[in-house]
């Protein structure tokens, strides 16, 4: 569903397993390859956004399945630990990203967060509709009660 492409120079064995078993927590994997193989794999795949993809140094590529928001989360919050992991750019539906793309996926709530977002939005007029008719409806019945008891103390 989604790929990044991660700058790794200068980490240790124990950092890098480290970083792979956080992102097999959200269902990433995270690949050493060399840059040609990658640029390689593009061309094969015809994915030509990658031509524009600068890659240079070691690079680690991460793909996964799924909320690609929580693979970015772990690039970036790894990162933050450790300032020799750095995002590259990434593939994500036909585009291409960048580094700063990562990052800003990074920062999204995770996928059931924006799903009660939207279906917060979607509820929001008919709920505005229901209180409006219902404050209409309490109007009219506090004027007639209002009434009532005008007419019962006026006896």
């Amino acid at each position: 569903d989604y790929v990044y492409f991660v700058s790794y120079s200068g980490l240790t064995v124990k950092d890098i397993s480290d970083f792979r078993n956080r992102l097999a927590a959200c269902d990433a994997s995270c690949h050493v390859l060399k840059n040609a193989l990658i640029r390689k794999a593009a061309e094969v795949f015809e994915i030509t956004v990658l031509n524009d993809l600068e890659l240079v140094g070691g690079t680690a590529l991460i793909s996964g399945k799924g909320d690609p928001a929580a693979a970015a989360k772990v690039i970036v919050e790894f990162g933050k630990a450790n300032d020799k992991l750095a995002p590259k750019g990434g593939y994500f539906e036909g585009a291409l990203l960048q580094a700063g793309d990562v990052k800003a996926i990074a920062e999204l709530p995770s996928r059931e967060v924006l799903y009660s977002m939207l279906l917060g939005v979607l509820q929001a007029p008919s709920r505005n509709l229901v209180s409006l008719l219902n404050a209409k409806a309490a109007t009219i019945l506090n004027v007639l009660n209002a009434y009532k008891e005008k007419l019962e103390n006026a006896q």
